[in-house]
């Protein structure tokens, strides 16, 4: 009864009404508004419905509110409403196989659910001390993650690369593939055309009859991108409260920090690494605490970062590598080879792979990726024939091994495999791999001693 009071309290504040002094580009000041940062206030307009608009911040005697949608229609003036000062989304199981706007209303155009539950838009994380220890694998459906990047339940994993390189592509087939309960999915910035196209041929019927989409395309308010975000991973709580095991799939974090600096910016914060102001870099943590494991399930995420100019120290990859528990490198020079998906296994990595994947599975991904080194490293020699055979047996395997390497580490968008089938794959590599570098070391001329002096 406690809980509901507070809710009410929340959602119907007193009365508080101001004017409309001024805008700056589509930020607007209020006069006489002194709502608190984050409430949600309505704009009247000279036509139409009121704009619903967020309070952002406050400068000299005003506050500053950026809107929803286009500011057409408010002049000098009109009257604004503080509407409540929290914000809470409707949720429910019949939420799966929807697709829902940053506000959480669906946009498919299917007959709206009936949603009984509420869950909180800005949540605190989990307390640290309360998260138990991420123990067990999740399958992806991906057997280069499955194989050499394990993942697991409750962990945060970033899928680096530049543009068109397949990430809508990878998690769609993790989507459709993966052995988690509930998929949810948030499409930050996409081109309008890319959000039909994404449903229904990467995700397919099969991988929305278990997911909620939340979607933002670029053309809506910065707001509502950064919104979207946030719509997503309280849909995702929702469900790990409930004991299901969620993938949050967020597509970009890339997107969601361009809108929030559109946001800093406007409310007049001061821009410091490449005009990033400093709340995009306050706001990523608190996003992506959110996602993790809880007593009752687990929210295992992977956030998607837009690499500029395919540099991976740009500010934003910067800042989210240090945040998460792994990051999946896309290549593009792997992608304009053919090889999909285009993960560069040598330049990824799973920090929790060690404690959710058995010694066995282990080993052999040690000994794949020696292998995939040794040839990286002499490529160039390789490739202009300049490496004389039996020079170094890692080398030779490695050589003999490239083959059926790439054929493991390939996958077509139609193949499905699981995490068993993907980890006894890659230990019978590991047997061809160890037999082969036995054979190569067996083979290796024996050095001459050098004369003694």
């Amino acid at each position: 009864m406690i809980e509901l009071t507070e809710q009410l309290a929340e959602l119907m504040p007193t009365r508080l009404v101001g004017t409309v002094a001024r805008t700056v580009g589509t930020t607007v000041s209020v006069a006489g508004f002194p709502a608190p940062v984050g409430a949600l206030a309505e704009i009247d307009r000279q036509s139409g419905s009121p704009l619903l608009a967020e309070v952002i911040g406050f400068r000299d005697d005003m506050t500053l509110v950026y809107p929803f949608s286009e500011l057409t229609g408010v002049r000098h003036g009109n009257r604004v409403r503080l509407a409540r000062t929290s914000r809470w989304l409707r949720v429910g199981e019949e939420l799966l196989g929807r697709v829902l706007d940053a506000q959480g209303s669906t946009i498919d155009g299917k007959p709206r659910p009936c949603l009984g539950d509420r869950a909180r838009f800005h949540r605190p994380p989990p307390h640290p001390c309360e998260r138990p220890r991420i123990d067990a694998p999740l399958s992806t459906g991906v057997r280069a993650i499955d194989g050499l990047l394990t993942c697991g339940k409750g962990q945060r994993v970033g899928i680096f690369s530049g543009s068109g390189v397949g990430k809508s592509v990878l998690l769609g087939m993790m989507a459709r593939y993966t052995a988690a309960d509930v998929i949810v999915i948030a499409l930050i910035g996409e081109r309008g055309r890319e959000v039909n196209d994404f449903i229904q041929r990467d995700l397919g019927p099969e991988g929305l009859a278990k997911s909620v989409v939340v979607v933002a395309t670029s053309s809506e308010p910065a707001l509502v991108r950064v919104q979207a975000a946030s719509t997503a991973t309280a849909v995702a709580e929702y469900f790990r409260d409930r004991g299901k095991d969620v993938l949050l799939l967020v597509d970009s974090l890339t997107r969601f920090g361009l809108a929030q600096r559109e946001i800093g910016l406007a409310a007049g914060e001061p821009p410091t690494t490449r005009g990033y102001p400093p709340s995009v870099f306050a706001l990523l943590p608190r996003l992506v605490e959110r996602a993790g494991r809880s007593p009752a399930g687990s929210i295992t995420a992977f956030y998607t970062v837009l690499v500029e100019a395919d540099d991976p120290n740009e500010p934003i990859s910067d800042a989210v590598r240090g945040l998460l528990d792994g990051h999946v490198w896309l290549s593009r020079k792997l992608g304009a080879r053919g090889h999909y998906p285009a993960i560069d296994v040598l330049e990824s990595l799973s920090r929790l792979m060690p404690d959710v994947a058995g010694a066995e599975h282990c080993r052999a991904a040690s000994t794949i990726r020696r292998l995939m080194a040794a040839h990286r490293d002499h490529e160039d020699l390789i490739s202009i024939g300049a490496y004389n055979r039996g020079s170094n047996p890692l080398v030779d395997a490695a050589i003999e091994m490239q083959g059926v390497m790439n054929g493991y580490l390939q996958q077509r968008v139609e193949e499905q495999t699981t995490l068993e089938a993907a980890v006894a794959a890659l230990e019978q590599l590991e047997q061809q791999a160890t037999a082969r570098l036995a054979a190569a070391r067996t083979n290796a001329p024996t050095p001459k001693r050098a004369p003694n002096g």
